[in-house]
């Protein structure tokens, strides 16, 4: 199996600093900051790339798993948010909450609920983030 890469640069002290994170593939390289991750700064941050990641996986592991069971989807469209929160162990991801809405032509809503259900704890983005309080909230459209 293959192993991914990204890579990143800091300079600077955490509140002053800035940096870059990019990809092995080079398909994506962005700027990032303090203001970028605790605030509302342009740039991007660790959060979103790893929403990014979930919901990029959920939605192929529901595919995988919709179509070993004989349905083929039209499409599936996931929003992962990943909550970064101050605790008392310091910042913490502490939820990441799933929303998606699936075509699925053929499918009662039960079913599609247990496939659904079935890919938020097997994609292998949520299982490395086991620790996190994840979130589903599934419907069908279409």
């Amino acid at each position: 199996m293959p192993v991914r890469s990204a890579s990143a640069v800091w300079k600077g002290d955490l509140k002053g600093g800035n940096g870059t994170m990019k990809l092995g593939s080079g398909a994506y390289e962005g700027k990032y900051s303090f203001g970028s991750r605790f605030e509302q700064d342009p740039g991007t941050n660790p959060e979103e790339l790893i929403a990014a990641a979930h919901a990029g996986c959920f939605s192929m592991a529901l595919s995988g798993a919709l179509g070993k069971a004989g349905f083929s989807p039209a499409s599936i469209s996931t929003t992962a948010r990943a909550s970064l929160e101050i605790t008392d162990a310091g910042a913490a991801i502490t939820k990441i909450a799933l929303t998606t809405e699936a075509n699925v032509p053929g499918i009662d809503d039960a079913t599609f609920q247990e496939h659904a259900a079935g890919a938020k704890a097997n994609c292998p983005v949520s299982k490395a983030l086991a620790g996190t309080q994840i979130t589903l909230e599934a419907s069908l459209v279409g």
